[in-house]
């Protein structure tokens, strides 16, 4: 069964919450021109904004992180979005000497032996990466949403990184249901890897497929307690202020999600 069969269906508010991301995306990127990107994880709600970055002709760059670890799926995504929306997207590859020398020091499974040697290979591939893609950028726009995690539960839509970035949540209040729904409704091209269970895919020695019943992220670093599960690239911040909150839907402001 495929996922859009598993799981989109339209709920109640989803035109309203879809119309609430359109709009914090159109003003982010008017508050920061040519400032911000889109840090795409290339999975499903990721895939969405950039659907809608193409589809109402954003100015906002797409960038991703190419861990050389990701599955041969999660790559090949990187060429169909650039053949179906005809927009370049910036890859991001850790450097190919730290790769080898950790994997020369502490083995190519590294990640399943402790907690700091896994956060170590995703400082790595992902972080360092990460600081080069928002390098001389002040806002940058992710796919995170409450419903993934506890660990997530208390995002807002806008935040600041510890940079003083404007951070943009854009699908903060979207259920998996609505990103479902939008890729069904508007075709968007999604991993095929979400087909097979899937639903949160990272690197591959990291993620697997769950089971009926379990946690959305419970197939990424399965072998660790719930807490841990973070690769460092959303650490929880406090509301951003000044430019950052101006980059907020007007709806948004007077329902508390501000400085």
């Amino acid at each position: 069964m495929s996922a859009i069969a598993l799981y989109a269906r339209k709920t109640a508010g989803v035109d309203e919450r879809l119309a609430a991301t359109l709009d914090a995306l159109r003003n982010i990127a008017t508050a920061h021109p040519g400032a911000v990107v889109q840090a795409t994880s290339l999975g499903a709600e990721d895939m969405v904004i950039t659907d809608l970055i193409a589809r109402h002709h954003l100015p906002i760059a797409i960038g991703t992180l190419e861990t050389g670890a990701l599955h041969e799926q999660t790559v090949a995504l990187i060429g169909r979005i650039e053949a179906t929306y005809q927009l370049p997207v910036e890859v991001y590859r850790p450097q190919a000497e730290t790769v080898i020398e950790f994997v020369k020091k502490n083995g190519d499974k590294a990640m399943y032996d402790s907690l700091a040697l896994r956060k170590g290979c995703c400082g790595i591939r992902k972080l360092e990466p990460l600081g080069r893609m928002l390098a001389n950028r002040t806002a940058w726009i992710t796919g995170l949403r409450r419903e993934q995690s506890n660990n997530r539960g208390g995002m807002t839509m806008i935040e600041a990184d510890d940079a003083g970035r404007a951070k943009l949540n854009a699908l903060i209040d979207w259920t998996w249901a609505d990103v479902w729904h939008y890729i069904q409704s508007h075709n968007v091209p999604y991993n095929p890897l979400h087909d097979e269970f899937m639903p949160s895919i990272g690197c591959a020695p990291c993620t697997r497929a769950i089971a009926v019943g379990e946690d959305f992220r419970a197939g990424r670093w399965w072998w660790e307690d719930e807490a841990a599960k973070e690769c460092g690239l959303h650490v929880h911040q406090e509301p951003a202020h000044g430019a950052a909150v101006s980059a907020l839907p007007a709806s948004n402001k007077t329902q508390g999600v501000s400085a």
